[in-house]
């Protein structure tokens, strides 16, 4: 059980400094590089939809292990780390917000690789 309650814990951990990088994507402290990482990262975390579907095997899971972790930490060590502990104190007594900046970019992001394809493969007069 202790995997399962180390498990728990880091889950709560990504939740909490996803709204946290939210929280510093916003505050004119923050560096404007690592605004803009903390941004991406949070607009793609709370993006209701994600850039690989879950239903496509394994590959659908990737991002959600992967990806998203990955992109949280980037994003947590290039936002001051006294200014990072506040974010966190926040986030903690706030509610995850929805994302429609990121619902955006992946629907913007799905319409420009289909457009890609049917100008790949659509038949061309000869």
């Amino acid at each position: 059980m202790a995997v399962l309650d180390s498990a728990k814990q880091w889950a709560r951990s990504v939740k909490r400094d996803v709204v946290a990088l939210w929280l510093a994507a916003r505050d004119p402290r923050v560096p404007w590089y690592a605004k803009a990482m903390a941004g991406a990262v949070a607009a793609y975390a709370l993006s209701p939809i994600d850039l690989i579907p879950d239903f496509i095997p394994i590959v659908g899971y990737l991002d959600d292990l992967i990806i998203v972790p990955l992109g949280i930490m980037l994003a947590v060590r290039l936002v001051p780390a006294e200014l990072m502990q506040e974010f966190r104190d926040e986030a903690t007594r706030r509610a995850r917000p929805p994302s429609k900046a990121g619902l955006v970019f992946i629907v913007a992001v799905w319409i420009a690789a289909a457009a890609a394809l049917m100008w790949l493969f659509w038949p061309k007069p000869a």
